[in-house]
Order: structure tokens, then sequence, then C-alpha cells
């Protein structure tokens, strides 16, 4: 079998891919441009892809039998395409709950704590200057009671729940499918949920349900001083209107994912006045050692599956 790596370099090249070498031939490409991919699955039988697309042409113009995405999101891969050409698709999921809901947390800190103020507060030589042993000028505050309230309770959002309970912290949920019926949290509304909520995190799929989910009109709801958190998709929140809502009121926003990835120069959230009120970060979430670890070694046992089928038949 010929495997074709197609965009290395998104998994990081801390995590060991030599994995791979025992399934068969490997090839690997650190990035591959739209205008390469043709080229270079037209004669292997199995590609790896985190967001590069596999396309209809694409298909054609190959021989692929696996497209193995190294991700939980399918929407690179025509899959209607691919099923009719018999070209199998799998994708892994559950690899990152515990990575995504850390950086969820390590954003809550972020903003409970005010620990980068206290920082700057010691390295700038203000406390040995200080004629009291304390500094706390800036109030910080505790989870413990803290309304949590969760947007999609799904793997992730179930995991993000289970360590908001070990901070004593009260737990909704809203379904964005409105089949989510479980019993151990209370489920309500999206504008109670909005209204009612210190931290709100959102942890559901992009589809054409949560599209501008969270919009001016029901933002313009959330409680001032509330922590608002993005862990899921760009796109679920329109962020011209997050950041509309952020030069206008307290809330304060971590945010992992955007529409168009990598982020976009005239992306309103860049340009928002009150910046201390939102926290960008690059899609990281995923992407803990261990989280990755687990993925390619899914990606891997995914092939193996493949080939052993193949074998057999």
């Amino acid at each position: 079998m010929k495997i074709a790596i197609l965009d290395r370099a998104t998994l990081g090249f801390d995590i060991n891919m030599s994995i791979f070498e025992s399934l068969g031939e490997v090839i690997s490409y650190d990035i591959t441009l739209p205008t390469e991919t043709i080229s270079r699955v037209k004669d292997v039988d199995i590609v790896i892809t985190n967001k590069v697309v596999i396309s209809k042409e694409i298909m054609d113009a190959s021989n692929l039998k696996l497209i193995c995405i190294s991700a939980t999101g399918t929407n690179n891969v025509d899959l209607v395409y691919a099923k009719e050409k018999g070209i199998e698709v799998k994708n892994v999921a559950g690899y990152s709950s515990s990575s995504v809901v850390q950086v969820a947390f390590a954003m809550i800190f972020q903003f409970v704590q005010k620990l980068d103020y206290y920082k700057k507060y010691v390295d700038e030589q203000n406390w040995q200057n200080s004629k009291i042993f304390t500094h706390i000028d800036k109030p910080f505050f505790e989870l413990d009671g803290k309304k949590v309230g969760i947007i999609g309770l799904g793997d992730i959002g179930r995991n993000f729940a289970k360590k908001a309970q070990a901070f004593d912290c009260e737990i909704v949920y809203f379904s964005t499918s409105g089949k989510n019926s479980n019993s151990e949290y209370k489920r309500v509304e999206l504008n109670e949920l909005l209204s009612t909520c210190d931290i709100i995190s959102i942890h559901c799929p992009l589809n054409e349900n949560t599209k501008d989910l969270l919009n001016y009109e029901n933002m313009k709801n959330i409680k001032t001083g509330a922590i608002l958190l993005n862990l899921g998709r760009g796109g679920i929140i329109n962020e011209a209107d997050l950041a509309k809502i952020i030069d206008e009121k307290e809330i304060y926003c971590g945010i992992d994912v955007v529409s168009v990835e990598p982020i976009l120069e005239d992306n309103p959230l860049l340009k928002v006045k009150n910046k201390h009120q939102l926290l960008l970060t690059p899609h990281i979430g995923w992407a803990s050692v261990e989280a990755r670890t687990r993925l390619v070694e899914m990606v891997a046992n995914n092939i193996k599956e493949f080939i052993s089928l193949k074998r057999i038949s």
C-alpha cells in the first residue's frame, strides 16, 4: 500500500509518525496546496488529510481506496461521491475531549483569576516596594456556585460539565438538535442560558441549526461580567456581532475557532477596542500532545482495519 500524508505540519513535528511506515510505503508532505493535491494522490492507495480538500475531481484523477481524515470533521471530503466511487472514508472522534476542556478552563482562569495582572505587578517590582504584605487591587472570583451553561452536550460538553461540577458549579445545557434529553443536567432554552449563566461554553458542531446561533440580538442578553467561550466551530457565533458586543458591554470571550482559518486580516475580532475582554487562540483546543498522539494511533488503526478487511475479502 502506498500512503500519502498531505498536511503533516498540522499534526505537529513533536509527534512520532513512524507507525505508518509499518503499514506501507509512506510519502509525507508538510503542506499541500490545492494545485498540488491531484499530483500527490494520483498514484497512492491511501491518503491521510487533516484539512486538505479531497473533491470529486481529485477522486476521479486518482486510484484512491481509503481516505483517512486526521480529524473529527469530514467537511473537507466529498462523502457522497466517495461512496459512489467505492472509496472508504474514515475519520477519528473522541481523541481530544480532555484537551479541549483543559483549554476551556485555562481561558476561564485567565479571566477569573487575573494572574496576568498579578504577575505583571510583581515583575515590575511593585511588591517589594509595597507597605503591606498583599496586593488585591484587581478583584478575582471563585467558581463555586457559578452557573455554567453548555451549548452542545456531546462527549466534550459532558466532559466539560463533569469538570465544572468539581468546582461546585451549577450546570445547565442547551441542545442544538433538540434531541438531547440528558437527565444529569437541566436542559434550558438558549435565551434562558444566555441571560442567566456566568459562564457559557460552546461545544456543538457547525451545521444549518447552529450557523450564527449566537448573534447580536441574543448576545445582548448575556449577563454583565459573564464569560463566553467558543471551542466548538467558527461560525456558530457571528463574529461581527460579537466584536460589536465586546465593545458595548463587559463580557469576556475566549475564542479558539473562527469562521475562516487561519484568521483573515479583516476579521472584526482583530479590531475590537476592549482587547482585555477577548482572548483569541489559534485553534489549539484539540491539540495537546496526548490528544495528537491518540489521533495518530486512531488513524493508524483505521488503516490497519482497512488492510485487514481487504486481505480477508
